[in-house]
């Protein structure tokens, strides 16, 4: 009998025979019903896509044509530019604090550019920066948000459970931020933003650690009713100094339960669209992966071996297995210990590593989302048995933003 993912690789390699690896492709049955699932999961509030997730123009497009997707949380100051100025979106959210000094001078200059992109702060340093480049009267009042801290202390600052990301932790810190934003002319605070990374995006079911999984089970829980009451303080205390357009929260891994949150009023996703392999490691909801790479067999070490030119796409995070790229079609292919995956060629064994033959494809799947188009110039999208399109990554634009 013909197993699913047999019939995903025919398929995928009758559409792509014509193709010389390696190269990226994007299944688009799997990228549009992801695209669907997710508003599903928001109950009703709307999703801002994580470019950084997608870094493809025209797929941001086709999932900001989607019924529950509004605007972009873009990665970087000029990214977000570069997106507006396009038509991809007129709002664009930058995720973090810039220090690029042009982009800043670009966007001052701009009246239409500074009303559709929003800077992320996290302190009056950021907005002593922005005064520096262009002071405020000789500019439009440029939009900011909050950056929130999400992070969980159950034990105050000895134990931390999250990412390091913003200073601004508690709905006291929150307000007075808030407050000295409302006090500098040239700035309109509109957001507020807080990213649960230790509930979003950390699975909690990872394959093999039981002990593990209750661990991180157990901390999402206790982290997910901090959050609740200490998010909404924050947002009490910031609206005494400016009406807020949107609070934004979560990630793939939170949509259920960040728009769960009654302060809440959007909610971020991109990597759902792509499906990468950390998203494996969830219980709540598993999209469908949709973006892979192929990379041909050049070598036979040894029987048992099949080795395929380049293969070693490796993700950002602390370094660990989890990062590497897996083989994933024909089924039944891993990777050597002692080796991984290599810069210029990846060694592959495993029951189906014997049937591989010189020229033969091998399917991989990144550990990440948007990470897997700065390797590629363009990215070709598979409906059915044939490509349909082949649209341009960032860097085959000729951007690396980051």
């Amino acid at each position: 009998m013909t197993s699913e993912g047999d019939k995903l690789r025919e398929r995928l390699e009758r559409a792509t025979a014509h193709l010389d690896p390696p190269y990226a492709v994007v299944d688009l049955a799997a990228f549009d019903a992801n695209a669907a699932a997710l508003p599903t999961r928001a109950g009703g509030k709307p999703i801002r896509v994580a470019s950084k997730s997608v870094r493809s123009r025209e797929l941001l497009r086709r999932v900001l044509g989607r019924p529950g997707w509004r605007g972009v949380m873009a990665f970087t100051l000029p990214e977000a530019s570069w997106l507006v100025r396009a038509g991809v979106t007129d709002d664009a959210l930058v995720a973090y604090p810039t220090a690029d000094r042009g982009a800043l001078a670009e966007l001052a200059a701009d009246e239409g550019l500074a009303g559709a992109v929003t800077l992320m702060v996290d302190g009056t340093d950021q907005l002593d920066l922005v005064d520096a480049v262009c002071p405020p009267g000789r500019r439009p009042a440029l939009r900011v948000c909050i950056d929130l801290d999400a992070s969980w202390r159950p034990l105050g600052r000895r134990v931390h459970v999250g990412v390091r990301r913003s200073p601004v932790h508690s709905a006291r810190a929150a307000g007075a931020l808030a407050a000295a934003i409302a006090a500098r002319p040239g700035f309109r605070l509109v957001g507020l933003m807080s990213y649960e990374a230790q509930i979003a995006g950390l699975g909690d079911a990872p394959p093999g650690r039981a002990a593990l999984a209750a661990a991180i089970r157990a901390a999402q829980r206790g982290s997910y009713r901090e959050l609740l009451a200490r998010r909404g303080a924050a947002v009490s205390a910031v609206r005494e100094h400016a009406d807020l357009e949107f609070v934004n929260g979560g990630g793939t891994g939170s949509v259920a339960a960040t728009s769960a949150d009654p302060a809440v009023t959007e909610v971020t996703a991109g990597s759902g669209l792509y499906g990468p392999t950390l998203f494996d490691a969830y219980r709540a909801w598993r999209p469908t992966p949709a973006a892979f790479f192929a990379c041909a067999v050049v070598r036979r070490p040894t029987p048992e071996l099949a080795t395929v030119l380049g293969g070693g796409w490796i993700a950002s995070g602390p370094p660990a297995a989890s990062r590497l790229p897996t083989p994933w079609l024909p089924t039944g292919l891993k990777l050597l210990g002692a080796e991984g995956a290599g810069e210029v060629q990846t060694p592959l064994t495993g029951p189906a590593a014997a049937g591989l033959r010189v020229g033969d494809r091998v399917w991989f799947r990144h550990a990440k989302a948007g990470e897997l188009c700065e390797r590629v110039n363009e990215l070709h999208l598979v409906d059915g048995d044939r490509v349909v399109e082949t649209v341009p990554t960032y860097r085959g634009e000729g951007h690396a933003f980051l």
